[in-house]
């Protein structure tokens, strides 16, 4: 205790230029992540969640309870009514450069949603984000893969299924496609309140600027290698593999340590076990693709990967995380171009940051609001000097 008050974290030289990692900054009240039992959404494990309806999880994070029958369906009724973007976004993607990254158009298009229907509203613009950003999402995928115009919305069919529906993937199976990203969307909605992407959107509504705005940040910092475009490599990783034999699969990955590589879509920055997101996953694509070969190869790698990375003492998390099998499940499905993958990470994730944004701007410190991020440097190396001619 100092003055009465609990401390939470003593701050070290040795702190310094990490990345504030395991600094505790602010409250969270949509979602937490436990060491062991994962990511939980308002208490519940996502585990539990993830064959819910996705709107029932939206409504959930955003009013922090689950809907009863007829609150989801007036819901699902609320987000139906929102969607439907300005025709002058759909004429922004069109003129976008083609060699352009998918989530570079996410970016714009997010921001092109605001100056053509926001309302200034935290949770206004948050409703309605994630209500058209269904139809932003799948022209993305459209146009830039070049699969043909525009598929008219139908909102009534439901946030992700609506989206599937204006993909029209070429050669697709919608039905199996739908499944995936309904529980797809599920599991990566959320995932506390430190991860970069949120902190990052969080910083920029702290400043007053707008949701689209934030969000719109908040998918530059998705897009790194580091952070959303992970499950991205993942898939390019299990390509390499190029095989589902497990002797061949272990030796591969003992090679590819020796040679100062990366084993992608293993550990966790908080995780200590298997991530329960990837376990559901495993099991869906036992269901939707099990004899799919990029899929064997991930659950292969399930289990000799970790196994060459439990005989080193230092790694503290050698088990997937939720990566490590999500590209192969959305390629079996259909949609093979791993460019495109942290798109849909990103369609997921709006609500999650969005829901948090909300909360930090009308709800925290009695509805006054999280103040604007300030948060301290150390000056170092500085010396204070002038130049020769400076006025005395």
């Amino acid at each position: 205790m100092a003055d009465g008050k609990k401390v939470l974290f003593e701050i070290t030289e040795e702190h310094l230029d990490t990345g504030l990692r395991g600094f505790p900054v602010g409250t969270v009240r949509s979602s937490f992540v436990d060491p062991d039992d994962g990511v939980h959404y308002v208490g519940y494990p996502v585990a539990d969640l993830a064959y819910l309806d996705p709107e029932a999880v939206v409504y959930l994070i955003f009013n922090k309870r689950l809907p009863n029958d007829e609150e989801l369906v007036a819901f699902k009724a609320d987000l139906a009514s929102r969607a439907g973007v300005d025709p002058r976004v759909i004429a922004l993607l069109k003129g976008l450069p083609k060699d352009g990254h998918p989530m570079e158009w996410l970016m714009c298009g997010l921001s092109y949603l605001g100056m053509t229907g926001k309302t200034g509203d935290w949770k206004e613009d948050a409703l309605n984000m994630i209500a058209r950003s269904a139809e932003l999402v799948a022209n993305i995928f459209r146009i830039r893969s070049g699969w043909g115009e525009p598929i008219p919305s139908n909102p009534s069919l439901g946030l992700v299924e609506n989206m599937v529906h204006m993909m029209g993937v070429p050669g697709g199976d919608t039905e199996k496609l739908t499944k995936l990203l309904r529980i797809y969307y599920v599991l990566h909605m959320d995932h506390g309140g430190g991860n970069l992407s949120t902190f990052t959107g969080k910083a920029v509504a702290s400043g007053l600027a707008d949701q689209y705005s934030a969000l719109s940040a908040s998918m530059a910092s998705l897009y790194g290698p580091l952070h959303g475009r992970a499950n991205q490599e993942c898939l390019e990783f299990i390509r390499k593999v190029g095989t589902a034999d497990g002797d061949a699969v272990e030796s591969f990955v003992r090679n590819e340590l020796a040679s100062g590589g990366k084993i992608f879509g293993f550990g966790h920055a908080v995780l200590r076990k298997e991530d329960p997101r990837a376990k559901v996953q495993y099991a869906l694509g036992e269901e939707l693709c099990p004899n799919d070969p990029l899929f064997r190869t991930s659950v292969v790698l399930r289990e000799r990967a970790v196994k060459v990375l439990k005989e080193n003492p230092k790694v503290s998390n050698p088990y997937p995380n939720v990566d490590a099998v999500s590209g192969a499940l959305v390629n079996a499905c259909g949609l093979t171009d791993p460019e495109f993958y942290t798109v849909l990470f990103g369609f997921s994730r709006i609500a999650g940051i969005a829901a948090q944004i909300v909360d930090e701007r009308t709800v925290s410190r009695n509805g006054k609001g999280v103040p604007i991020y300030r948060c301290k440097y150390i000056a170092v190396n500085q010396p204070r000097q002038r130049l020769n001619n400076a006025a005395s």
